[in-house]
């Protein structure tokens, strides 16, 4: 019973005034990471910091804050980690890269080893003769 009322508390209810300030509020607690969580978006988390953060962003959307600017003040409070997705920067560029350098590493030693494995079996003169084999093995 204790899992299910967990599971309660992390569905977000909150209502804004219009559709369009419903909608801008959806959008951006799924973009922010829960930093208790952090593989929860801030609005499926149920802990107490994530209701904090909705919070706030609800209160900056009623305030008439821009998408960007609720953002930057999130990413200026806790760096860009708040971000499921963060901006391509020095600091944040092994983020991106990583991903790309280890498929390429990937591909080159497959490719390799496939070379590899069809040169020794062109170059294989070991190729058994049926006539040397047992009757029962032919």
């Amino acid at each position: 019973m204790g899992v299910l009322a967990t599971q309660s508390f992390a569905i977000d209810i909150t209502v804004m005034p219009t559709e369009a300030q419903q909608q801008r509020y959806d959008d951006l607690t799924h973009e922010f990471r829960c930093m208790q969580c952090q593989n929860n978006s801030i609005a499926d988390s149920p802990v107490d910091l994530a209701a904090e953060l909705r919070r706030d962003v609800k209160e900056q959307i009623i305030a008439g804050r821009s998408d960007a600017e609720i953002r930057t003040a999130m990413v200026k409070r806790y760096g860009n980690v708040i971000l499921f997705r963060p901006p391509l920067s020095g600091g944040t560029a092994w983020v991106w890269i990583t991903p790309l350098v280890v498929l390429f590493g990937g591909v080159v030693v497959a490719v390799v080893v496939v070379r590899r494995r069809s040169a020794m079996l062109a170059g294989d003169d070991s190729a058994v003769d049926t006539e040397e084999l047992p009757e029962e093995k032919r």
